[in-house]
């Protein structure tokens, strides 16, 4: 018997990672069928013939109306315990928690449902047998109006002071959302980051009753784009807060190994607000503001003049802070390394850089021109209250205060008129702050002069800025009709609680006596 020699069988073919992939969405397409067999067809409707702008995507602002048709179509007679339609708006947050100590990483995530409108649904339109027909379709309509603000319950939390309660009660805009973000239908970035998102949207769901429980049975959600109005705020205090630098002074030498010649003195304020225009608005202009740079350089001997001025750099820095536990204060940077429940993101966009040697051109001044200290102020008698005795034209000539090195004399300033323009290719939110997400922005002023030494010397200033925005025409005129009715009402009430008299009817009585004989003389 021959014998043969064993020859090992080859391995199996293996697939392709291609292959395997495709296979696996392909099943997983096809167990989602299987699992959405039967079940009822939402289909969401918006009637924007009230905005007609010819977008693909309409925006809606603060006081406007959401209109529109819920239609739903079954395959089989379903029955259904409740259907509801409601407009919700809720924020989405994740913070990646990185740490020295791998056990220690993770995630956080929280999800904050801050608005929720439930409309009430015709019993004419709801079949009263709660059975959905087979082949029928039902058309519910609905009815919004995006509020101005929200309701306390939104923010239940413990705040600091009233003022965050009142800005977390305020209607935060649509952000994070690749699909909405934009102006129009132009897709734009609005600088959010992934682990911050803000979603508005109208939902339907069908309840069914299954084994004593209330359970879902079908759900759609038609997301809408919300850019509500906000008005100016005061201005931010910087007084002791290390985010920002609204004055720099910088010694200025004569030469690299010479003595010094001076000190340069360089003070912003916040700049007006940059005010985005109204939802649905058509031939926009520009967006823009503009900032005031004081200069100012005390001399060390009156032999000293001032640098030359160079350039001046400005940049905006829009910042997003998202937290997974609810805020009790408005945010800020030096929390960031003690609380790992929080996080920041800020994009940082060039705006202009300006040649200012010969636009600002210094100007020499007099001892007499130095505005008052706080020690002059705290001098004065409490009882004057204006600033008219003492230096006013200070005031108005925007001369900053000395600096440290001041030692008498005259000084030299200038001043730069810098103009903030808002870029087109972004999409910029309004300055807001919600229980998780807060948007906020700054503008930041390189400022660099020409010296003897190694090097030019740069103050870099840095002072927040604000970004407001209108509401749209019709939000607007739909709370001006609203207004009057409510002052109406108002009236109406006041008229009914005046307070009535309660004396008794006057009656017509005959005349006296003494007008009767007015015209009788009597003889004596």
């Amino acid at each position: 018997m021959p014998v043969y020699p064993l020859v090992p069988l080859p391995p199996p073919a293996r697939r392709d990672s291609n292959t395997m992939h495709a296979i696996g969405n392909h099943l997983q397409h096809r167990v989602l069928q299987l699992a959405h067999h039967g079940q009822p067809t939402i289909d969401i409707e918006l009637d924007e013939s009230h905005h007609a702008t010819h977008r693909a995507i309409t925006s809606y602002s603060t006081m406007d109306t959401v209109e529109g048709k819920v239609h739903i179509t079954v395959h089989h007679d379903t029955n259904f315990r409740e259907i509801e339609i409601a407009f919700t708006g809720t924020a989405h947050v994740f913070v990646e928690r990185l740490t020295t100590t791998p056990s220690m990483s993770g995630r956080t995530e929280a999800s904050h449902k801050f608005l929720t409108l439930k409309m009430p649904l015709n019993p004419d339109d709801i079949p009263p047998s709660r059975i959905l027909r087979a082949g029928k379709t039902y058309t519910l309509p609905f009815v919004f109006t995006i509020p101005t603000q929200l309701l306390p319950k939104a923010c239940p939390h413990d705040v600091a002071s009233d003022y965050v309660r009142q800005t977390h009660l305020m209607l935060p805009p649509s952000m994070g959302d690749a699909e909405l973000s934009g102006f129009g239908a132009i897709l734009l970035d609005d600088l959010a980051p992934e682990m911050a998102k803000i979603t508005y949207g109208v939902k339907a769901r069908i309840m069914q009753v299954h084994e004593d429980k209330l359970v879902l049975l079908a759900q759609k959600t038609r997301k809408v784009r919300v850019k509500p109005a906000f008005e100016e705020q005061p201005p931010l205090n910087t007084d002791g807060n290390k985010e920002f630098r609204p004055r720099l002074q910088r010694n200025i030498k004569k030469g690299l190994f010479k003595g010094k010649a001076g000190t340069l003195i360089a003070q912003a304020s916040q700049p007006k607000p940059l005010v985005i225009p109204g939802a649905r608005t058509l031939g926009a202009g520009p967006i823009a503001t503009r900032a005031k740079v004081l200069l100012r350089f005390d001399p060390a001997d009156e032999n000293s003049l001032p640098p030359r001025l160079g350039s001046l750099k400005t940049s905006m820095k829009a910042s997003t802070f998202y937290a997974s536990s609810a805020r009790n204060n408005l945010p800020t940077r030096d929390n960031l390394c003690y609380d790992h429940t929080q996080g920041a993101y800020t994009d940082t966009i060039p705006i202009s850089t300006m040649c200012i040697g010969t636009t600002a051109q210094w100007e020499q001044q007099p001892a007499s021109a130095n505005p008052p200290t706080k020690e002059d102020l705290e001098r004065r008698d409490s009882g004057i209250s204006d600033c008219s005795g003492i230096s006013a034209p200070a005031y108005e000539s925007n001369i900053p205060p000395p600096s440290s090195n001041y030692k008498g004399g005259s000084f030299y300033t200038a001043f730069i008129v810098v103009p903030i323009t808002m870029p087109l290719n972004k999409n910029f939110l309004p300055t807001f702050h919600s229980c998780l997400i807060s948007r906020v922005y700054a503008v930041s002023m390189n400022l660099s002069v020409h010296a003897p030494g190694l090097g030019d010397p740069t103050l870099a200033l840095k002072v927040p800025l604000q970004v407001c925005a209108e509401g749209s025409a019709t939000g607007n005129e739909n709370a001006r009709v609203r207004s009057e009715e409510a002052a109406g009402i108002l009236a109406e009430a006041d008229r009914l609680l005046l307070p009535r008299g309660v004396a008794p009817p006057t009656v017509d009585l005959p005349p006296e006596y003494v007008a009767l004989s007015s015209g009788i003389t009597v003889a004596g």
